[in-house]
């Protein structure tokens, strides 16, 4: 598959999401031990647009604020500073008990002790995200959009949002976009939903360019059986990726690129992260390196924008995946769950272990 950056596209990528905020206790402290922390804008599906927004590709989010809330306006001065394009509708509040954004609250963990994740998401604005507030004619047909990125969290976190993300992949494939899902499966978001939701995401699967998801995705959201376990080697344990991918292509035959990453952890602070991807009837696999971790979290986004930074770029399929695994890699070396690369040649250098001094 190739896909090129038409003049007469106005965007590389549009993604719909559900912005918030992420707290996080300074000095790698649990979440109770601690009094101090930061707060930073997140959502997974803009940490992967980052890549192309920060290497200069034209981005717009999809998605829906708090009329007159402060984070609302964090969030709308962050996107800015990502360079992103963005527009949502500004819903009420509706007083103390209506509307907000959501906390995500989060410490990073410390050597053997893991991460914790708490997710605050009553009242989410991103919930009520509607079709009928964006003009899908002019953002798919009049402007054009290269890849439209859509992931999991989004089609699952309310009926109206599958609703949303279904009207969105129909519009898309309608204008000539190319579909980018990430499957991101939570039990959470899932529960007494799952026919619906099933339903809604083999829809999207089945009309998508690229299918991006871990073993639990493919299994608990599109059917699909899983790698076998056991007590193998690591070779093999690729091999039965390969197998549990190409079920998947068998199954949703429509996508051109289908990828998953590894991810072997030895402590918080170090892990073996590799990859595996299908491009057509060819296989290209990275063997887990050792990576050394800031903070984990926007690693598996990390690796879906530079995977799609490279698509849009238009270089040969090899370099897809080791582009993908090197900004994968970078975004678990900043406190954002985002990356933010310098350039190009910041990310290639990752990709060959190349960490000395630029000066």
């Amino acid at each position: 598959m190739k896909i090129e950056l038409k003049k007469d596209f106005k965007w590389a990528m549009v993604v719909p999401t559900s912005m918030g905020v992420r707290i996080t206790p300074v000095n790698r402290q649990p979440v109770h031990c601690t009094d101090t922390f930061m707060m930073h804008v997140t959502s997974a599906e803009t940490n992967v647009a980052s890549i192309s927004s920060y290497l200069g590709l034209p981005v717009k989010v999809l998605t829906t604020f708090v009329k007159g809330s402060p984070i609302a306006r964090m969030i709308k001065d962050n996107l800015a500073g990502r360079h992103m394009n963005y527009e949502g509708v500004e819903v009420e509040q509706g007083g103390p008990w209506g509307f907000r954004h959501q906390f995500n609250i989060a410490d990073t963990g410390q050597g053997p002790r893991g991460p914790r994740v708490h997710n605050d998401r009553a009242g989410e604005v991103g919930r009520t995200l509607n079709a009928k507030d964006f003009d899908l004619v002019r953002i798919f047909e009049k402007e054009g959009v290269q890849i439209l990125h859509m992931s999991g969290l989004i089609a699952a976190l309310s009926p109206e949002t599958s609703t949303f993300c279904l009207e969105l992949a129909r519009a898309a494939k309608k204008y000539g976009t190319r579909i980018s899902f990430d499957l991101n499966y939570r039990a959470t978001f899932w529960k007494n939903r799952e026919k619906e939701l099933a339903a809604t995401f083999r829809e999207i699967a089945g009309i998508s360019d690229i299918l991006v998801g871990n073993e639990e995705d493919f299994q608990l959201c599109l059917g699909v059986k899983g790698p076998e376990e056991g007590g193998k080697d690591l070779a093999t344990k690729i091999e039965s990726f390969k197998e549990m991918i190409a079920r998947v292509k068998k199954t949703f035959p429509n996508a051109s690129v289908y990828a998953t990453t590894l991810r072997q952890v030895i402590s918080v602070n170090e892990h073996l992260w590799g990859a595996i991807m299908a491009e057509g009837d060819n296989w290209h696999v990275v063997e887990p390196r050792e990576i050394h971790i800031l903070d984990r979290i926007g690693g598996g986004d990390g690796f879906v924008g530079g995977l799609l930074y490279a698509i849009l770029r238009g270089w040969e399929p090899e370099k897809w995946i080791q582009f993908g695994w090197a900004t994968g890699a970078l975004a678990t070396t900043v406190v954002t769950d985002y990356g933010q690369p310098a350039d190009e040649e910041q990310v290639w250098s990752i990709w060959k272990g190349n960490a000395r001094v630029r000066r």
